[in-house]
């Protein structure tokens, strides 16, 4: 029986979560590439393999679930014809999705925030220096979505895959949000309502078996309108299942991302990796600085910057005659997370560290060298972190009609739209009185944490001594 698919389309399977995905042949091609393959040996949570188990997906099967996604909702909006919805941008949009991921790091995002790391060196004897502590000669690392610009508009094999420099940039303009590309089509790529946390919520969460990301995708996927002027919105029917989305990340955050043995775990390959940057990046073939990994994505060093090249990073480094970075080494290698000591969390309005959270990073910043004395712990034992502020929106029920619309468009454009009513234009999920998130919006989340590196030597009722000692910092 001759087969009813369209030629030079071919579908593949990607899991549970969506239904068999269609590509051309020349998302074919792409996917086919060595550096797309790349993907498959990048797993999709960093280090949560080690807390939970099954979390071993990948960046490769996460992109061709972004990809699926933002073929549905192509599908939708042209179902209204919109004029400047060209089959040029419908297929470039496509190729944005699935190439949106190209860039990460091995371990996803563990390598980005290395110059975010303060070393407890520091962090307690320059009370004057920034958190960001990157040494002077070093320029940062990239992010991941710079890393993805540069991937595809300078390998060749990926050049010629897409079809050419210009295409290639229009792709790269796209899931790089730049001012080239349209910001009304670019934030279902980045955004709060894109493609990328639809797919990787409901991923993770069903990797790491917990409840907490489930989000009715098809629910939302089917209340997608888009309006005359195409701004993409859900009905107002679909506001609970934009509500629970939001929160969704927020759960998600607070139960697996920010797990406190996951975090301590990518927190110690972080300190290891800055500290080898700033001291022997040679001795391990690790970049020195921005234009080293620019240089190395744009090489055929690229297919090899993968888990793996960590993985041998870390195992290299139990034999450093440095103390501290073999120690660290071999605690990864052992699986010995560092022991938590304490830990704030700060909900408050804006983003700024709330009073709690303060006083326990000026606690650690003036006491920890007495704590190291005390109990004859090295002091670059001590990590002390903090994650980024999560907000659920950007804009809060705190900020005036008047400074809504001074919002530059691109920020206004990435919350989430809803279409009330008869309305053919939505207004932002916010200024629904009803909403809970217009409540909410405006609020963000950070914990700052005390860990301490586990030696192998030192003893359990060691550790519970330094935690009560820390406890009692908050009532001195």
């Amino acid at each position: 029986m001759p087969s009813s698919r369209p030629e030079g389309r071919r579908r593949i399977v990607v899991d549970s979560i969506h239904d068999d995905i269609e590509l051309d042949n020349q998302e074919w091609r792409i996917v086919d590439t060595a550096l797309f393959q790349r993907l498959r040996f990048i797993k999709q949570l960093g280090m949560g393999h080690l807390v939970y188990p099954n979390a071993t997906h990948t960046r490769f099967a996460h992109s061709l679930g972004v990809f699926g996604i933002m073929r549905r909702i192509l599908n939708t909006a042209k179902q209204i014809h919109l004029s400047e919805l060209t089959d040029e941008r419908v297929a470039d949009l496509r190729l944005a999705a699935l190439l949106h991921d190209i860039g990460h790091y091995p371990y996803s995002h563990l390598m980005e925030g290395v110059d975010n790391v303060q070393l407890v060196g520091g962090f307690v004897h320059d009370a004057a220096r920034p958190a960001k502590q990157t040494h002077k000669s070093v320029t940062p690392y990239p992010s991941h979505v710079e890393l993805g610009q540069i991937i595809v508009s300078n390998q060749q094999e990926l050049v010629d895959a897409i079809g050419g420099e210009e295409r290639a940039k229009r792709v790269a303009d796209l899931f790089g949000r730049t001012k080239a590309a349209d910001p009304q089509w670019s934030k279902l790529i980045n955004s709060s309502f894109d493609m990328d946390r639809l797919d990787y919520l409901l991923r993770d969460s069903r990797a790491a078996g917990v409840p907490y990301g489930s989000i009715d995708l098809n629910y939302l996927l089917n209340s997608l309108r888009v309006s005359p002027n195409g701004r993409l919105g859900v009905d107002e029917k679909a506001l609970l299942a934009a509500e629970q989305y939001l929160f969704a990340r927020y759960f998600m955050h607070r139960t697996v991302y920010w797990h406190k043995t996951t975090y301590a775990f990518e927190e110690a390959a972080r300190q290891l990796i800055r500290r080898i940057r700033d001291e022997k990046p040679s001795q391990y073939d690790l970049p020195a600085d921005r234009a080293a990994v620019e240089e190395r994505v744009k090489s055929p060093k690229l297919r090899t910057f993968t888990d793996a090249y960590l993985d041998g990073l870390i195992e290299k480094a139990t034999g450093d005659e440095d103390e501290k970075i073999q120690t660290i080494a071999q605690s990864l290698l052992d699986r010995r997370p560092p022991k938590l000591l304490h830990e704030v969390c700060d909900l408050q309005e804006g983003g700024s560290a709330g009073a709690k959270a303060t006083a326990f990073r000026v606690n650690c910043r003036h006491r920890l060298v007495g704590l190291a004395q005390d109990t004859r712990l090295p002091l670059w034992r001590f990590m002390y972190c903090q994650t980024l502020p999560l907000r659920f929106e950007k804009r809060g029920p705190a900020m005036t009609a008047e400074e809504a619309r001074k919002m530059v468009p691109e920020e206004a454009d990435e919350l989430i739209k809803v279409f009330c009513g008869n309305e053919s234009e939505p207004v932002s999920l916010v200024d629904i009185e009803h909403s809970i998130m217009s409540q909410c919006a405006g609020f963000a989340v950070r914990l700052c944490r005390l860990y301490v590196v586990d030696d192998g030597a030192t003893g359990e009722g060691e550790y519970e001594k330094l935690r009560e000692i820390v406890r009692k910092w908050e009532t001195a």
